[in-house]
């Protein structure tokens, strides 16, 4: 089992920056991956980014890339999400993930993560505009 904790959420305005952080305990060297998730009121749950835990190699979607940047420090057992030029459609409750799990779509030649083995309870990030 793996657990995870998220921290850092609140309430900024829009361009504004804001860091997550996800504190992961238990068996944590199972993990090949972690990510960030996000679901925003009346629509289904999307992937943000993902890292994988020992080569830090990232992957984000369009939606968020070049703004956000996914990192990780081995020793803390920790991902952070760095969050910059926020927008009001940023708003959602954002999750961390333990192995996202996905789809390699050759017809767009991108990953389409859609679940993960853990999760964590999540935390609100509002963007007003």
């Amino acid at each position: 089992q793996v657990q995870l904790v998220e921290s850092g959420g609140g309430l900024v305005q829009a361009g504004d920056s804001l860091r997550l952080s996800c504190a992961a305990s238990g068996r944590t060297f199972k993990m090949n991956a972690m990510g960030w998730f996000r679901q925003a009121p009346g629509k289904e749950r999307e992937f943000v980014a993902r890292i994988t835990w020992s080569s830090g190699i990232t992957y984000y979607a369009d939606s968020v890339k070049g703004r956000f940047t996914i990192s990780r420090d081995n020793a803390k057992n920790t991902m952070y999400l760095q969050m910059n030029s926020l927008k009001p459609e940023d708003t959602a409750i954002y999750y961390c993930a333990a192995d996202p799990v996905g789809t390699y779509l050759y017809s767009s030649g991108k990953y389409y993560y859609t679940d993960a083995r853990y999760w964590g309870q999540g935390t609100q990030v509002t963007v007003s505009s």
